[in-house]
């Protein structure tokens, strides 16, 4: 089968013939559909230092995607042949006690797909059974190829309640445009959105932000006063992973307000974590997708008219996957789909 794969360390990923995987005991095989490029992706395809860190190779990168269950291994029920899915790209371990008492997504011998183990931007991935998530018609196959980041964007939005509340998102890269139509979605006031680019921010007023501040040229306390905030942001969602941004987040809270961090920091960030504790703020970090609260929680939004198809930019044959990294890399694309049936 094609698939895309990290051969040798270094920059750049080659599209190779491999062995077609097998199904064991308890897992699924399934023939990929639409893949998506994600930031971690861009890790692996730059290999900066995480990813020398973290990606033993060859490995099958991705994780981001939708298709069609191609075979099911021994043991395996309610999954058959034929049916739309995707699936939860974090396989936990299942015996730890984070597992065993429901938070599975904090799981510390956490696997991933297309980082430890072999991934999805291929022909064929086989994954556990457990981890397969049935597509509901409502959702296309486009969309479904997202669900993981919306995933995260849903896992953070959600972190804290939003009813009525002001929110400020760091960070308008796709997580956090689609965090901005979650909040949006679920009844949040105000949703004011920073970045550093004119057209991530368009996008972000698109899906659901009430104002956009470009955080080099504009003071973020000017707008706040524009607005007619008083006291703070109820709710900080931290997705930029920039020490600046972060800082201005903590600034922007109101006293006793809530911040999640999503976004992760290239080097240890330099904060004012004094003003944080005068505050009293709550910070909550963000891991993945909660298990599997959170695909509940997408599909009855997707259901209910969410609609984050703006975030997809640009639709490629699988084959062109080095146009969709480049133009991610220089900024002229959002989410990249990857279609393996073209």
């Amino acid at each position: 089968m094609r698939a895309l794969v990290k051969q040798t360390a270094g920059p750049g990923l080659d599209l190779v013939d491999v062995a077609m995987p097998e199904p064991g005991p308890g897992e699924v095989r399934i023939r990929i559909r639409k893949v998506s490029i994600c930031g971690t992706d861009m890790h692996i395809w730059k290999w900066d230092a995480w990813a020398e860190a973290t990606i033993p190779v060859p490995m099958v990168v991705g994780h981001e995607y939708a298709g069609v269950i191609d075979a099911v291994g021994a043991g395996v029920t309610g999954l058959e042949p034929g049916q739309r899915v995707s699936g939860e790209g974090h396989i936990p371990c299942g015996s730890c006690r984070n597992c065993q008492t429901g938070r599975a997504h904090i799981c510390a011998r956490t696997r991933s797909i297309g980082v430890n183990v072999p991934g999805a931007f291929a022909d064929y991935l086989v994954l556990p059974a457990a981890n397969v998530r049935p597509l509901p018609d409502f959702v296309s196959d486009d969309i479904a190829s997202i669900l993981d980041p919306l995933g995260n964007a849903v896992h953070t939005a959600l972190a804290f309640d939003l009813t009525g509340e002001d929110v400020l998102i760091t960070g308008a890269g796709p997580i956090g445009c689609m965090a901005a139509a979650v909040c949006r979605h679920v009844g949040a006031r105000r949703i004011v959105v920073t970045d550093l680019n004119d057209d991530r921010l368009a996008l972000a007023s698109r899906m659901g932000a009430s104002r956009t501040v470009r955080a080099d040229r504009e003071d973020l306390r000017d707008v706040m006063t524009e607005i007619g905030m008083r006291e703070g942001f109820d709710v900080g969602l931290e997705m930029s992973g920039a020490a600046p941004a972060l800082d201005a987040l903590i600034e922007a809270m109101i006293t006793g307000g809530n911040i999640a961090l999503l976004g992760l920091f290239g080097k240890r960030p330099e904060v004012d974590l004094n003003k944080a504790i005068f505050k009293g703020l709550s910070m909550k970090g963000i891991y993945g997708r909660r298990m599997f609260e959170t695909w509940h929680k997408m599909y009855g939004m997707l259901e209910s008219g969410l609609d984050v198809a703006p975030v997809i930019s640009h639709t490629l044959p699988f084959e062109r996957f080095a146009d969709g990294f480049e133009a991610i890399g220089s900024g002229a694309a959002n989410k990249v789909v990857l279609d393996l049936t073209a």
